[in-house]
């Protein structure tokens, strides 16, 4: 029996989503008698009816290609019941173009907010089946989503790179790397860069431990300092409420916390201090060959959930094994760098500071 399934992919682009688009089409092509409709730019285009049959050649040569053949864009799940201008029930006219496509599933690929949604269409009747991206590697229950690792290998060239004119000119360069809540991306790049110091949005920092790291490294013979940030890291001084940290540092015309960071360093210690914020760069471009095979298991492994009509699923790598957990595991909620994770431990082992 045919399966017709529509496909979307959601939230911020990443390395990866070609590659696991792929590999559900090509694995579902192989176990059963498939037909796909691309849904544009994900939740929208399901929202609007914005959908497309596809062809089987389109999905080749796609493998190594970055962003996504389907486009994507972020539809905020709090407002998830009502479009702010037109009053649609967003849920109903998802479910009604469901219903219009005569889909037997509907595959997801995106972060948490993607996931909620999925779940929550999932819990209205819908046959959801998630597959986890996000350069972040915060999705919960997987041990790791596709994007994560490239993210990793660009963002630690960036490091790599700061490294040189750093030494050069005996600067501080403040380097922030994406992660507005949970800190995966900047741990892992850091300790791979052969950073100095690491914040992390799960250690709150104290600005008298990072200058005394500093002032170490000086008193030591090093010359320069390289500090990686994630970008939701912040001072312990300005307090732990998000959209009062937010207030406060767009009062001081400060563009991020990371350009704070830099002038608290500078106004207090006199010494020559930079910002580099490589940003979207670390979500562009072709996926690593890891992300390539983890994408493609991830796509192939959502293929057997759809053969087996084991619906409300998402795929998930769990001790080395790609396997699936309930859509509502994963939407439940956000999985955070615990501060006694292993890679945290062996980052202070050889030196590194973390603010604490």
């Amino acid at each position: 029996m045919k399966r017709k399934i529509g496909i979307l992919t959601s939230g911020g682009d990443c390395p990866g989503l070609n590659a696991a688009i792929r590999g559900v089409a090509k694995a579902s092509y192989e176990l059963f008698d498939a037909e796909f409709i691309g849904i544009a730019d994900g939740y929208r285009g399901l929202i609007e009816g914005d959908y497309r049959t596809m062809k089987r050649r389109e999905f080749s040569g796609i493998l190594t290609l970055g962003g996504t053949i389907l486009g994507t864009s972020r539809r905020p799940y709090r407002n998830m019941r009502v479009i702010e201008d037109d009053n649609v029930d967003k849920v109903a006219a998802m479910k009604a173009n469901y219903k219009k496509m005569g889909l037997d599933c509907l595959v997801t690929l995106g972060g948490n907010g993607t996931h909620k949604t999925a779940n929550l269409l999932s819990e209205e009747g819908l046959n959801v089946i998630g597959l986890p991206k996000t350069i972040d590697n915060d999705i919960y229950g997987t041990d790791v989503t596709f994007g994560f690792h490239t993210a990793v290998d660009i963002a630690t060239g960036v490091v790599d790179r700061i490294h040189t004119t750093a030494n050069s000119h005996g600067r501080i360069m403040v380097i922030e790397l994406m992660g507005n809540k949970a800190g995966w991306l900047t741990l892992y790049a850091g300790i791979a860069g052969g950073a100095d110091i690491v914040l992390l949005p799960e250690i709150p920092y104290n600005m008298d431990s990072v200058i005394a790291s500093i002032e170490h490294r000086i008193e030591t013979g090093h010359g320069f300092t390289i500090i990686v940030v994630a970008e939701g890291a912040y001072d312990k001084a300005l307090g732990s409420k998000r959209k009062e940290r937010a207030a406060k540092l767009a009062e001081n015309n400060f563009a991020s916390g990371s350009h704070y960071l830099a002038h608290q360093i500078e106004s207090i210690t006199g010494l020559e201090t930079r910002v580099v914020v490589p940003g979207h760069y670390q979500r562009g471009g072709s996926p690593s060959p890891y992300d390539r095979l983890l994408s493609t298991q991830f796509g192939s492994y959502a293929a057997h959930l759809i053969r087996d009509e084991n619906y409300g699923q998402t795929v998930a790598m769990i001790n080395g094994r790609v396997t699936s957990n309930p859509l509502k595991i994963a939407a439940s909620q956000t999985k955070f760098v615990p501060i006694d994770h292993q890679m945290v431990q062996c980052g202070r082992d050889i030196g590194i500071c973390f603010g604490e």
